[in-house]
Parts: structure tokens; sequence; C-alpha cells
């Protein structure tokens, strides 16, 4: 401990309350990782890492850090992963580092620099330091550089995202799991939708269906940040528009969203339904973005590039008309990510990337597209299910059905 303000007031600790959580992943798993990231350091003759973004701490550690307006860290030197974590949070983030073969320092408020201060600590005062520049604000990077005058940052943040693209097994079967719990999320949405019920309250019902599945699964996980979206009406027109108090009505279009997120990974079931009765246009509007869903599920495999899967989905919609209706890309990666944190851009079903799918790639086929109100079929229509790439296809590992003859609920 350094630069104490008093006896009482340090400014850098190490709290290690309470035995260490039980891991998410296997020891050998989290090596995996540490070791991956080492080779990009080599590779690049980078001399330590420090990472600040939420998914690549969690990748690394097991630690999925809350910011409320405080900095975070993960120095990965060739011996050693440490990270940085905020007095606020107390001993559970040592907790969950130990746990996964890292080690843990904890700051303090009494200076404003001390987050600069722990990271002296674990990084070199001279030479290459691989950092996110897409997770480090450029106020953040200047009190780091002032810090080490004497390091060169270097960005590796494209590097680490294409480590994480291919999945382990242990990370598949996790995925996979919550895949299941975003199912069971579906079902009980479907219960929960009738005439007169607000949005708010089948979304209440959904989120508490996964948190409980979630619970029941992984005893040990900790428990936060599912969530359900649940759109009516007008609602359906964005892809992550709020849940809302508005009441479901006979005819309306509806937009099933679960997510269920089991220690920083992120999975999600999202479905198109109607409820009581659909419309002739509606359900012709229904029909071609079923037809642009299987045919895009067909596409995912072993070397397909994501450009040309978005071109030859593309066609589909031009074919109706539609094409311009289309809302954001056809799919994207899995892993650790979140509503609010992470996303792994080098594999997204879009025009441009040019990425070419492999096994061990986990990817959402979800077209989308929005009729305007006033015309007929008005509303978003968006299918969503996930697939696991394998050595000569892929595994759809959403089982809740889709389409008109199965999702009008009554």
């Amino acid at each position: 401990m350094t630069d104490a303000l008093t006896d009482d007031l340090t400014d850098i600790l190490t709290i290690e309350n309470g035995a260490p959580a039980t891991p998410t992943f296997s020891a050998a798993e989290m090596a995996r990782r540490r070791d991956a990231v080492r080779g990009v350091m080599a590779d690049r003759g980078i001399d330590a890492a420090f990472f600040t973004s939420i998914h690549m701490i969690a990748y690394l550690s097991d630690f999925v850090y809350c910011s409320f307006g405080r900095s975070y860290g993960l120095a990965l030197t060739p011996e050693a992963a440490t990270v940085i974590a905020a007095n606020i949070d107390g001993g559970q983030p040592g907790r969950r580092a130990r746990a996964s073969g890292a080690g843990a320092l904890t700051y303090t408020d009494w200076r404003r620099e001390n987050f600069e201060a722990a990271a002296t600590r674990l990084l070199p005062a001279r030479g290459r330091v691989g950092v996110e520049f897409d997770h480090l604000p450029i106020d953040r990077r200047a009190r780091l550089q002032a810090a080490l005058p004497e390091v060169e940052f270097v960005d590796v943040a494209a590097d680490c995202m294409a480590l994480r693209l291919v999945k382990s097994a242990e990370e598949i079967a996790h995925i996979k799991a919550g895949a299941a719990i975003a199912d069971l999320g579906g079902a009980a949405c479907v219960a929960a939708i009738g005439e007169g019920v607000p949005e708010h309250e089948v979304a209440l019902a959904s989120t508490g269906a996964m948190v409980r599945a979630i619970a029941e699964r992984f005893p040990t996980v900790e428990l936060m940040d599912s969530w359900t979206w649940f759109q009516s009406g007008l609602n359906t027109d964005g892809a992550h528009n709020p849940v809302t108090s508005r009441r479901v009505r006979a005819g309306d279009i509806l937009s099933l969203n679960c997510f269920p997120m089991i220690a920083g990974y992120y999975t999600a079931l999202e479905r198109t339904l109607f409820f009581d009765h659909c419309d002739d246009a509606s359900l012709n509007l229904w029909a071609v973005n079923v037809a642009v869903h299987e045919r895009g599920l067909s596409l995912i495999r072993p070397g397909a590039r994501c450009c040309d899967i978005a071109a030859e989905l593309n066609e589909i919609y031009r074919a109706h008309g539609l094409l311009g209706r289309r809302t954001f890309g056809y799919g994207h990666s899995f892993g650790v990510l979140s509503h609010y944190y992470g996303r792994e851009a080098g594999l997204e079903l879009r025009e441009d990337v040019e990425t070419v799918l492999a096994p061990g790639m986990v990817v959402s086929m979800e077209p989308m597209i929005m009729i305007p109100e006033g015309e007929p079929g008005a509303g978003g229509y968006r299918e969503h299910d996930i697939l696991v790439v394998t050595e000569d296809g892929a595994e759809n590992i959403t089982g809740f059905p889709y389409g008109p003859a199965h999702n009008i609920v009554r």
C-alpha cells in the first residue's frame, strides 16, 4: 500500500474477502484465452496489454464490471493477468478474478489519479502496450499517457475481436444453454399475452421465467442483466424499442425479444407474432420475411462470406419490392456481449463485411423489414435464430417455432 493520505485512507488495496467464486469456465479455458492474447502480443512486439472494455475484461477474468462513471481495467503481461477495479465493488472483483486464475487490485476514490496509479504498478514503464482504442476515451488515454510517458500505446482491439470470433467447446456449450433458456422465455411471453395485457406485464413474465431458469441451470452464477423487449403495434417498428405500458389489442402485430444473460454471455430469441388474427397484407409480408429467414439459415456454412450472404438475401427482398424496408444487417456474432457493451463487428452479415465463416463461429440469422404506419401490414417483422458453424454446415440452436402457422396467438 502506498501514498496513504492518513493511516485510514489508502489509495490502492488488495481485497480478499471470502473464498473465490465458482468459475464459469475451466482453468484451462481461461488460460487458453489469455495465452491467445499473449500470442498476439508476441507477434506484434507488444510488452503488455491493458484492456478497458467490459467484454475483454470479462473474457479474460470472468468479471463483468458495472462502470457507473468509474474506470476499470485488466493488465495482461507475459506472467500475469490482473483486474483493476473500484473500491465500491468490495471483494467481488477479486473473488471472480481469483477463480479464473487472475489477480485483482482495488483503487479508491481518495485521489482522482488512483486508477492510473494502479495501472503503473502492473504495466511496464516503457515499451509498447496494447490497448483498445474503441474503448479508451481521449481523456482516459491522456491520463494513462501522462502516467506512463515512455510507453507507446498501440491498438489491439481488432486482433482480440478476431480471437473471440471463434468459440471454444466450453463457450459453445454455454451459448447453447442460453439459447434454450431464451426459448423458455419465449414460451412464458406467449403464455402471458392476452387482450388488454400491457407490454410490460408480458415482458416481466418472460424475464422472470428466464432468470429462474438461469438460477436452476447455473446455481452459482450471478443473476443480472437478463431482459425482455415485448413490443406491440407501432412499437414494433424498431428492433430495440423499449417496453411500454401499451395494452395488447386484437389484430396487433407483436415482437417477442428474449435476452438471457449468463456470465456476460448474451443469447437471444426474436419472433414476429400476431394477437387473435392476422390480416392478409400482414400475412403476405410475414411470409416474405420468413422466406428470407429460411434462405438465410441455409446459407450459414463454413466458407461463406458475410457480404455474399447479405447480397443474396437482398435479392429476395428486391424481388418483392421490399429491399428499401430492410432496417439492419442480417445477423451478428454471439459471445461476451450485451445491449450496452461489446460487439464483434467483424462478424456481421452485412454488405461491407468480408469475413469468411469458419467452424466455431456463432452467428444469428435475423432479417427484419419495417412497414410504416398508414400502409397495409404496418409494423416490424423479424425472426431470429442462433447458429453454430460446424465443419460441414451449421447447427441451429434455437428451438422456438416461427411463422404464421405457429405464432398467431389466440
